[in-house]
């Protein structure tokens, strides 16, 4: 049976994409970002799509266990780094690689006493001011971090921007700057650019790249879209029509009546909600796609059904296939009309959404 909801997944797009990262650096080692479930395409799905890449990268120690759990071998990032010495132990027990971002983190390091070596990202905050080191401390682990029987040497450099998916802020410009002044003269690789700083900081490009959002198929770029930039979109997300009627002047639509009909026209009622992670807040005038053409959301989203004004003398019935963003519907268009991004709509799928795959 087809399920009501469902978000079809092109894995041959997301291997197009990895070869973009390749031809956008065609020097640097590729670090593939699978967080959060793989951007909430499926961990492991994403990993094996994109198993040529030189390394993966998640958020926290348990998904890079689940990715060893599963087989995989290559190296993996843990860009949270470690929090106690129970998360090392574990770091070091499925030979996973770290972020080190605070002074706590090189106590703990400079604890152990295991034989096994810990391979280490020192992070400078360059401006994000979230994870990272400052001047002075970068400076200080640094040489901490030289004499720390527990980390292989040498170890490796990083930072992340904060405002990269503006191309017209020179911030940008300022954290590359000070990144490079900083580790001048250090060994150890390099990495700076994720997704915006690959296509669009070529100042940016290190030993190191860090994409996840273009790797989807997404453009990290706010007005513009992944097609744009020569991308695929990996997820499709698609339903059905489930009802078909006739609406007349002054008819309301959905809860509040906040939608009214100026002139006679067809509605159309879609099985899919915020309950499946539709954007509960998507405006009237949000573009859908019902037999590959285009009609507008009206009236407020609900938890399971959405309605869409199919216009007058339609011929759509029930059954009849709908996009609601992905192949023929670029996400960054139905993200803007949620006042979202596209990377909070692929994530907020929820676990009633059947993912099939199509290579």
């Amino acid at each position: 049976m087809t399920p009501a909801v469902f978000a079809v997944l092109d894995l041959d797009a997301a291997r197009h994409n990895l070869s973009k990262v390749r031809s956008c650096a065609p020097t640097a080692s590729i670090m593939a970002v699978v967080k959060a479930n793989g951007y909430g395409h499926g961990l492991l799905r994403m990993a094996e799509a994109l198993k040529n890449a030189d390394a993966f990268a998640v958020a926290r120690v348990d998904e890079g266990i689940e990715l060893r759990k599963a087989g995989f071998n290559q190296r993996v990032v843990i860009l949270e780094g470690f929090s106690n010495a129970e998360e090392l132990d574990d770091v070091l027990f499925y030979h996973l690689e770290v972020v080190v971002h605070s002074l706590t983190q090189l106590v703990i390091l400079e604890s152990k006493t295991a034989s096994d070596l810990c391979v280490v990202w020192l992070k400078l905050d360059t401006g994000m001011s979230r994870l990272g080191l400052t001047e002075n401390e970068f400076a200080l682990a640094y040489q901490r971090l030289t004499r720390c029987a527990a980390v292989k040497q040498p170890f490796n450099l990083m930072t992340h921007f904060a405002n990269a998916d503006d191309i017209y802020d020179n911030k940008t410009l300022k954290q590359i700057s000070l990144f490079n002044e900083t580790v001048a003269g250090l060994s150890g690789e390099c990495s700076l650019a994720n997704s915006a700083g690959v296509l669009g900081w070529e100042t940016s490009l290190s030993d190191w790249v860090r994409p996840g959002i273009m790797l989807y198929g997404i453009s990290p770029f706010p007005g513009s879209t992944g097609q744009q930039l020569g991308l695929k979109p990996v997820m499709t997300l698609q339903s059905r029509l489930i009802a078909v009627k006739q609406l007349n002047v002054d008819d309301t639509v959905g809860y509040g009546g906040s939608w009214t009909c100026s002139k006679p026209t067809v509605l159309g009622v879609v099985s899919i909600g915020y309950g499946d992670g539709y954007p509960r807040h998507a405006k009237v005038g949000t573009p859908v796609l019902v037999n590959c053409r285009r009609v507008q959301l009206i009236g407020r989203v609900s938890m399971d059904m959405i309605t869409v004004d199919l216009g007058p003398g339609a011929y759509d019935k029930v059954g009849d296939p709908v996009t609601l963003w992905g192949d023929g519907l670029p996400i960054e268009e139905v993200a803007q009309y949620a006042d979202t991004i596209p990377y909070a709509l692929v994530c907020g799928i929820t676990q009633r959404v059947r993912l099939i795959v199509r290579e």
